[in-house]
């Protein structure tokens, strides 16, 4: 039997005025501001500008607030932001081979031209919790100079000596916009990697993973992993030059694979392409996995993995997406279940009919 739903609006408004309670949290503590979340939580900061697909610091420490930390609900909420907004031009390609460094490595090659930074990282700390944090608050930070001077990308220099092939140049022709229009399957590749640079972090660790238990044909090196701000340059097509409209911090990942090669072409490494806003290593690194393995039809390999299965993998990275479809289950489906309540009952009084 339906029964209708009564008093739903009085109720969601006493949720909301719930949900104001709890993200103030204890009143006799400070509140938090968006400038604080944005200083002092960069990194949840850089992922929800990530995969919420807007590179706004501000807006993202804003919705990080309003959220109370749920960094899906943060990032569905700037992207909606996002999707307000008029476009009005698109700038050219970011050079981050001009990147001003705060963090370069190579696991490659000890000795790289420009040297290895080591960077802002967690990587060899101990994994203990400090606390003189919680007792003496957080140290003033020690401010560091960008790394200055030419840093040629490892994949260059494996070009240079022809063990690695050069990604295609640019043939002049519009990139796609994956928020323009839907994703076709085959994906290009521009368009692959735009759906990977917005894809949920933790799906694409789970999917690059899997391509390293052996679920995908990876046998990855990181070739560079690099992390500092780059330029972006808009060319408006009235004015004939292109101007400086600032900088922006993204991670890069090149991932090195093992060889593939033909009759017409030599044996070679493989590579695979990530790139993240913000400090985001663990994404960029995923990301290159992955995209390595959704070109196994294209070097001719068996895509026999999940990662390998461009369709399952893109169509499913997408947090805001797969967040919707799931939490839509938490509204009435008084109706249908009515329906599979008398279907269960009829089936049952059958069975027991013959039993």
């Amino acid at each position: 039997m339906y029964v209708a739903v009564k008093g739903g609006e009085a109720a969601i408004e006493a949720a909301h005025a719930w949900l104001a309670e709890r993200r103030r949290g204890d009143q006799s503590l400070a509140a938090l501001t968006p400038e604080q979340i944005e200083q002092q939580l960069g990194l949840a900061v850089d992922r929800v500008m990530a995969e919420g697909s807007c590179y706004d610091r501000g807006l993202a420490a804003l919705a990080i607030q309003q959220a109370r930390g749920d960094l899906i609900e943060a990032a569905f909420l700037l992207r909606a932001y996002r999707n307000t907004l008029s476009r009005f031009a698109a700038c050219e390609p970011v050079d981050t081979g001009a990147m001003r460094v705060q963090r370069r490595i190579s696991a490659t090659y000890k000795d790289l031209p420009g040297g290895q930074v080591l960077g802002p990282t967690f990587d060899y700390t101990h994994r203990l919790l400090d606390f003189a944090l919680a007792a003496e608050g957080i140290e003033a930070p020690q401010e560091a100079e960008a790394a200055a001077g030419p840093m040629p990308r490892v994949t260059e220099l494996l070009a240079r000596e022809g063990l690695m092939a050069r990604d295609a140049p640019d043939d002049g022709a519009p990139p796609p916009d994956l928020t323009r229009e839907p994703l076709p399957f085959p994906t290009p590749r521009a368009l692959r990697l735009q759906s990977l640079a917005r894809g949920d972090e933790g799906f694409l660790l789970g999917m690059g993973y899997s391509t390293q238990r052996g679920y995908g044909n990876a046998h990855p090196f990181v070739a560079e992993l690099r992390m500092g701000e780059v330029e972006v340059v808009l060319a408006p097509p009235e004015l004939g030059f292109a101007i400086s409209i600032g900088d922006i911090t993204v991670t890069e990942c090149q991932m090195v694979n093992q060889f593939a090669g033909s009759a017409e072409a030599p044996p070679q490494f493989t590579r695979g392409y990530g790139l993240t806003m913000g400090h985001g290593e663990r994404k960029a690194m995923a990301m290159a996995l992955v995209d390595r393995a959704l070109m196994a039809p294209d070097l001719g390999e068996d895509a026999t993995a999940p990662a390998q299965q461009a369709e399952f993998v893109l169509l499913h990275a997408d947090n805001v997406e797969a967040t919707g479809f799931v939490e839509h289950l938490k509204l009435p489906h008084h109706v249908d279940f009515q329906s599979e309540l008398e279907k269960i009952r009829s089936i049952r009084a059958r069975w027991e009919e013959q039993a």
